[in-house]
């Protein structure tokens, strides 16, 4: 098949949608990319592209096509003229693509706008597209984006609705997503759940002195992505308080960047707790497993909100598939992963007081217990979201 994959985000930024084309074309299918400019999560352009230039490229033989968009920036007017910009330009672009294509998919983090350009390219080229829903709009929007304007949201719904109404079938990456956008429309038919995997690179690998030496000594807990408001990092911050309390020593590394990460930088040294906090940045992909394998355990946060209670945080499928013990502050959805796994233990969201109790459990293990969370987390892996077994699945739906 010749496949149009529309997403706002793709290489060089790093997104599932990445692995997913680059596992498409090894199948033998002639894969292409309609997207941006790169500009996540710096909100600045990358190096080597420019607003005013032609930036389509090729990367590993799949041909980018890249339409304008204003940069993120900081605030939330620029990111909603990042939204808008990127609505504008990739439309405008889709009417300059001859290539001919089969099937038209669409990869769906916020902002649920991507599927207008997806509903311009598919009436020029006369082909459905398939719809991967990663977050819920407009749902998203308010949890997440802070937005409580009910004329806002009801537009966006509507927005929604549309997209939803021109898909051929919508794919969701959590179960719970199916009654919340059966609510917005007659879409049951439409439903496909279809999780994400987690890139080949994620797997179980040894310690190097490289990534030890780039960590503190002893007992260390790792967080890895964004570092926003959803992600309910204030929660861990007393859960750390609380824990230093009991005169445990333990180490918390985040691995990533955000919008929020100055003020939690702030919280942390208003709590005196910036001798065992460590905020490094972000690193490659590619680096990630390396530095999980230091890590005594991970740690998956969403701040308590419905929205976050139907979803699955991508990154869990990054831990599993590294085979790595799991601590959550989650309910729903991404919950019943850790349980159902036995990998780790889980507390509700916003509970500082049961997630310091779990991290204490959790520090009082037997090595012989630790090391089967980790046995359970590679088979649940394998069973649930393994990376072929999934890449199959799609290309069954696309091709019915």
């Amino acid at each position: 098949m010749r496949i149009l994959i529309i997403t706002q985000y793709f290489w060089p930024e790093s997104f599932k949608i990445n692995d997913l084309a680059l596992g498409l074309k090894e199948r033998g299918h002639e894969v292409s990319i309609l997207t941006a400019i790169p500009n996540y999560p710096k909100g600045v352009f990358d190096e080597n592209y420019s607003f005013w230039k032609n930036n389509d490229e090729e990367w590993n033989g799949i041909k980018i096509y890249r339409s304008k968009i204003f940069p993120r920036g900081k605030g939330s007017i620029r990111l909603m003229l990042n939204y808008i910009s990127f609505v504008i330009f990739c439309s405008i672009k889709v009417l300059f693509i001859k290539e001919k294509f089969d099937k038209i998919f669409v990869y769906e983090p916020s902002p649920v706008t991507v599927g207008l350009p997806a509903i311009v390219a598919s009436r020029k080229m006369k082909l459905p597209y398939y719809f991967w829903v990663q977050d819920l709009w407009p749902e998203s929007l308010s949890a997440a984006g802070g937005i409580k304007n009910k004329y806002i949201l009801s537009f966006f719904n509507k927005i929604t609705k549309v997209i939803y109404k021109n898909a051929e079938k919508i794919l969701v990456q959590s179960k719970g997503f199916e009654s919340y956008i059966i609510e917005q429309g007659d879409f049951s038919q439409k439903l496909v759940y279809y999780p994400n995997s987690a890139e080949k690179l994620y797997k179980p690998v040894n310690p190097t002195d490289q990534y030890l030496s780039q960590l503190p000594l002893g007992f260390k807990l790792i967080f890895a992505g964004n570092l926003g408001e959803a992600q309910g990092i204030d929660t861990l911050i007393e859960a750390a308080r609380i824990v230093k309390d009991f005169g445990i020593e333990v180490n918390w590394v985040f691995l990533g960047d955000g919008r929020q990460k100055n003020y939690y930088l702030n919280e942390v040294k208003n709590k005196g707790l910036a001798d065992i906090f460590f905020f490094l940045g972000s690193f490659p992909a590619d680096e990630m497993p390396h530095f999980f394998s230091c890590a005594d355990a991970l740690i998956v946060s969403l701040k308590k909100d419905k929205i976050f209670a139907l979803t699955i945080p991508s990154k869990l499928q990054s831990y599993l598939a590294c085979g790595k013990p799991i601590l959550a502050s989650l309910e729903g959805e991404g919950a019943k992963v850790v349980e159902e796994s036995k990998t780790g233990f889980v507390s509700p969201p916003e509970n500082s007081k049961l997630f310091a109790e779990n991290v204490i459990k959790f520090y009082n293990l037997s090595s012989e217990s630790k090391n089967e969370m980790r046995e359970n987390a590679l088979d649940y892996f394998k069973k649930e979201f393994e990376r072929e077994m999934l890449i199959d699945k799609l290309v069954g739906i696309i091709n019915k």
